[in-house]
């Protein structure tokens, strides 16, 4: 969903969860992709897709 550009909410909507924890779980990607935003994060992703 990151790759595609969905926001946080637009995450925490598909998923059933809050917003908060969407945004908390982004985070946690970043640091296992070892990436600093979004769009460095939907880069990588793509890359390996």
């Amino acid at each position: 969903m990151i790759a595609d550009g969905a926001s946080n909410r637009e995450i925490a909507q598909a998923l059933f969860f809050s917003e908060s924890m969407a945004r908390y779980e982004t985070v946690k990607i970043y640091e296992r992709l070892r990436v600093k935003n979004r769009a460095q994060a939907a880069g990588m992703i793509r890359s390996i897709l």
